[in-house]
């Protein structure tokens, strides 16, 4: 089963091979992401190792959701030993977001 995920936005955007599904994260999608993925692959009758594959929207966008994604991508492709893909379709080792732009790092007060 081929994996794909959207978190750069609130609206975390999940496909199970040809089955998409939608969720309004927003600010939760640090604690819900992953029960998410695990209802989908329930109500597909799969499990987290019948999952072959891994496809990730990289970027750009929300600099936390994908932080959040890619870390969730990271550690399945790694612990289930399958290949991971950014969404131009390049095999990755570790996926790292692609912002868009500079980190806008604001000056310390003191």
């Amino acid at each position: 089963m081929k994996l794909y995920l959207d978190t750069s936005t609130p609206t975390c955007i999940l496909r199970l091979d040809n089955k998409e599904y939608q969720a309004e994260l927003g600010r939760d999608m640090a604690e819900k992401l992953h029960g998410f993925v695990r209802e989908k692959l329930t109500e597909n009758n799969a499990t987290w190792q019948d999952i072959t594959e891994i496809t990730f929207m990289s970027g750009p966008g929300s600099f936390t959701g994908l932080r959040i994604g890619a870390t969730v991508v990271n550690t399945l492709a790694d612990q289930l030993q399958i290949p991971l893909y950014d969404h131009h379709g390049k095999k990755h080792k570790i996926i790292l977001p692609e912002y868009g732009r500079p980190a806008n790092i604001s000056k310390p007060r003191k």
